[in-house]
């Protein structure tokens, strides 16, 4: 007796499948055997309308009759064109004149033809025969599961699971490309010679949404889904549904329901005594009466069947894992309430620390600052209209800016303590506060579309600038004058030059005339200027210049050592930074023409995740579009329209800049280490409300806050050991809501795209040296190598270490997502906070922990998934 090739079994000879595991068995390999395709029956009497040796449309040579069901005929046939078995189906005769029937055979072919997997059916072409339509496709020989099954009862549990994956993969496949079989069920399931499991006829199949209503319960009663036999929708989860119906009959033997009607449904384990518990936890959630509760994919049904690992599979054999696949890797993996806890108690108390930690370095906190910022700005326009500029202004702007100049002064000839004192007398120009008036609109000329002291220019009559220290005392005052007098006039008196130096909080008695030096912008008939002392630094001297038209001030200003001649001396830069600068923007550029390269190839071979790519490109330009719309000057002029054009071409500009970046180096990243990409490609897939997905969002906040401590003590160290105190703060300074949203919206475009910087570096590195502690120790080398320009190098070396640690450690553990979320939430702690929430920049603190919260609270309740976190009678017992 032949023995099957699988288990080694004995088969009896008049038998062709083993009894013992189901699979196909050749006596002889010149066996010929003719199995249906479409029909468990295949009559050697029965020729059909094209008996044996019959030539079709001089090319298909009949060898026999397959099958004949309600849809046609199936005929096995030899395309002697290219020598090779192929399968001929005909419609009936009746039905190949009605529109309907020909509209459908054409939408087979178009459907399948998107298709093309090892275990689904390929369709080839459609042809035609006297006005008699026909479909070309693949030959399987081998039988169908239904006649399997009928023959043999259920399968061997191991046979049925073999079965059941490669099920889930063919239809994985049609659905990535949005194809829904609609008519899953044994008879439209076959199982060639090798034991090759193939899908096949795809006459129902039809594309996601784009079913009529009429269409929808068109399929086999017994194996739809009860959202189907209800006329509701048909989904990629109503095949799943299918899926799992096939999968309960090949594990029991018997079908779920003879019709549409849903009785009760025994369990499997009731009528198999040892199934695996994983194979019916599968089942019931496949068959699970609301489609939210069914497995997400036909890959998740894989993963979760017993030893199923799709992507452990697919790497074992060298296959790239698609996107797909790679989300459904770990399905069901969640973690544990008690962590969830603990990761959420360990945002909280990260929260509070950042906080007191992050008011010691708030340069609000330890310089007066009682005003707020409207309370400056009616300051400044209360100012200029004591000095003769009483016209109602058409526009008007402000917001706190820092003096670069005095900073650069203060590290080379200031001691920390100098520093700090100058800091708490409130004159420093460390921070000030910059107010704008003008008759016109301000039209700013910068991309950013954010009116600043120089832009627009001073070039209105009428316009006014004012500097003023966060005490409200006038550091700089700029007034344009009238381009034209009707009348030429005598020059007047000056100015009154005590108010400005009343205004300045200064005693014009104890400052000494001098001769004038510095010109003011604009025309004048009369100047002057003083020399003296700082206040609160006898040892530093002052300089103040004035001007006035027509005795009315247009200039004054207070100079200070660190004053530079901006329209004569451009800012100082070093040759290192000049070239630095011109390596930064090479290796951009290269960067972007490397990945433009990459991304075109990755395309053209179809390797990129393109879907998951649009997204990432459609959430940065939106973030990017919102930050501009939220700090942008709007004015009713054709110069917003003309910058809402170009706000919108850098936001575009900057989607499709990730977008290539993200096709160019993701197929690899997903080819050698795609469990770094699970979470991630499953919140990209729209899993919003995923277990993972929130576990590591809610790991990322937990990390975020550990790494902004991190930062934070770096800046409080670096002060012990006698740096000045740094300004590590973007400027606008986010101390306002409308720049603390702008922050919190710029975090998504720079964090996302340092989270892709360091991931793609780090796989570089692990695929360049082959092991991965080298490629650890190359990246510690690499971002020690920040901390070395420092002027206490040992002390930034040792933070830059720690935080890369950290960044390894969730890059390795837990993977691009929550890499993304630490960098969000640490960038959005460090910025000014407070603890004294009757500040008037305190709500800057309330939006940052507003928001850090928000995601938090997100992950914490996506990752809980519904469980009670606590048990079922905690407080009685």
């Amino acid at each position: 007796m032949p023995r099957c090739r699988s288990c080694s079994t004995e088969v009896p000879e008049q038998s062709r499948f083993c009894l013992a595991c189901g699979a196909p068995v050749l006596a002889s390999a010149s066996e010929a055997a003719t199995v249906a395709l479409h029909s468990p029956s295949s009559s050697s009497v029965d020729e059909g309308r094209f008996p044996a040796g019959t030539m079709l449309a001089g090319r298909y040579r009949i060898l026999g009759l397959i099958g004949r069901g309600g849809m046609g005929e199936v005929y096995r046939a030899n395309d002697v064109k290219v020598g090779q078995l192929v399968a001929l189906k005909f419609l009936p005769e009746s039905a190949a004149r009605q529109p309907a029937m020909l509209a459908r055979l054409h939408a087979e072919v178009r459907i399948a033809r998107q298709v093309s997997h090892p275990n689904v059916c390929r369709v080839y072409d459609i042809g035609e025969l006297d006005g008699l339509p026909f479909l070309t496709m693949e030959y399987v020989d081998g039988e169908d599961l239904g006649s399997l099954l009928r023959r043999i009862g259920r399968l061997p549990g191991d046979k049925a699971v073999e079965i059941a994956r490669r099920l889930c993969a063919g239809l994985a496949a049609a659905h990535d490309k949005s194809v829904l079989h609609r008519d899953l069920k044994p008879a439209n399931i076959m199982i060639d010679g090798r034991g090759q499991v193939i899908i096949t006829d795809f006459g129902l199949a039809a594309l996601a949404g784009t079913l009529k209503e009429g269409d929808i319960r068109s399929g086999t009663p017994a194996y739809m889904a009860p959202e189907q036999i209800a006329g509701r929708e048909v989904t990629a989860s109503s095949d799943i549904y299918s899926l799992g119906v096939v999968v309960y009959e090949m594990f029991t033997g018997k079908r779920a329901f003879e019709d549409a009607r849903r009785p009760p449904l025994a369990s499997v384990s009731s009528q198999v005594k040892d199934i695996d518990p994983a194979v019916e936890r599968v089942i019931a959630r496949c068959m699970a009466e609301d489609p939210r509760g069914r497995p997400a994919s036909a890959l998740a049904v894989a993963a979760a069947l017993p030893g199923g690992d799709p992507l452990a599979a697919a790497l074992a054999a060298g296959d790239t894992p698609s996107p797909a696949m790679v989300a459904a890797a770990g399905e069901g993996e969640r973690i544990s309430v008690r962590a969830c806890v603990l990761w959420m108690v360990a945002v909280l108390v990260g929260l509070v620390v950042v906080v007191v930690l992050g008011s010691k370095l708030n340069p609000l906190s330890s310089m007066p600052s009682e005003y707020s910022i409207e309370n400056l700005a009616q300051k400044a326009r209360d100012l200029a209209r004591s000095l003769g500029y009483t016209a109602r202004p058409t526009d008007r702007a402000w917001g706190l800016s820092q003096d670069t100049d005095y900073m650069r002064y203060a590290e080379s000839h200031l001691r920390p303590a100098e520093y700090r004192t100058q800091r708490a007398s409130g004159r420093s120009p460390f921070l000030y506060f910059g107010y704008r008036e003008s008759p016109r609109y301000l039209e700013p000329a910068n991309v950013d579309d954010q009116v600043y002291a120089s832009d627009p220019p001073m070039g209105v009559s009428g316009m006014v600038a004012l500097r003023l220290d966060l005490q409200g005392r006038l550091t700089r005052f700029l007034a344009v004058p009238p381009q034209l007098e009707e009348s030429a006039a005598a020059p007047g008196a000056p100015a009154d030059w005590k108010a400005l130096f009343a205004a300045a909080g200064l005693d014009i008695a104890r400052f000494s005339t001098a001769d004038p030096q510095w010109v003011p912008p604009d025309g004048f008939d009369a100047r002057a200027a003083w020399t003296g002392v700082y206040p609160h630094a006898p040892a530093m001297p002052l300089r103040i210049e004035a001007a006035s038209w027509r005795g009315k001030p247009i200039y004054f200003d207070l100079i200070g050592p660190w004053s530079r001649a901006t329209r004569m001396e451009p800012a100082p830069r070093t040759a290192g930074q000049l070239f630095a600068v011109w390596v930064v923007y090479g290796l951009i550029l290269a960067v972007f023409a490397v990945a433009a390269l990459l991304a075109w190839r990755n395309q053209k071979l179809e390797r990129g995740d393109a879907r998951s790519a649009a997204r990432l490109a459609a959430f940065i330009s939106l973030s990017v579009l919102l930050g501009w719309a939220t700090v942008a000057h709007h004015v009713p002029t054709i110069g917003t329209v003309y910058h809402s054009y170009l706000a919108l071409s850098i936001a575009i500009f900057w989607g499709v800049a990730y977008w290539a970046l993200y096709v160019a180096l993701e197929p690899y990243v997903r080819r050698r280490w795609p469990r770094c990409l699970v979470a991630w490609t499953r919140l990209l897939g729209g899993s919003f409300r995923d277990p993972l997905v929130g576990g590591h969002v809610l790991a990322g906040a937990a990390f975020g806050a550990g790494v902004a401590i991190v930062n934070i003590s770096r800046n409080l160290v670096l002060e012990r050991f006698g740096e000045l105190p740094a300004f590590f703060f973007s400027l606008p300074l986010p101390a306002d809501a409308s720049h603390t949203v702008f922050r919190i919206l710029g975090l998504f475009f720079w964090d996302l795209g340092g989270a892709l910087g360091a991931l793609f570096l780090f796989f570089l590195l692990r695929a360049g040296l082959r092991r991965q502690w080298l490629a650890v120790v190359a990246f510690f080398l690499l971002a020690s190598a920040n901390g070395l320009g420092n002027t206490h190098p040992q002390v930034a070396v040792a933070f830059s270490l720690l935080s890369t640690a950290l960044m390894l450690l969730i890059l390795i553990r837990f993977g691009l997502l929550c890499l993304a979320v630490t960098g969000c939430i640490s960038d959005a702690l460090y910025a000014p906070l407070t603890t004294d929430f009757s500040a008037w920049y305190s709500s800057s603190t309330i939006l940052i922990v507003g928001f850090v919260l928000l995601v938090a609270g997100y992950g914490f309740y996506a990752a809980l998934a519904g469980r009670p976190l606590f048990r079922e009678g905690f407080l009685e017992n």
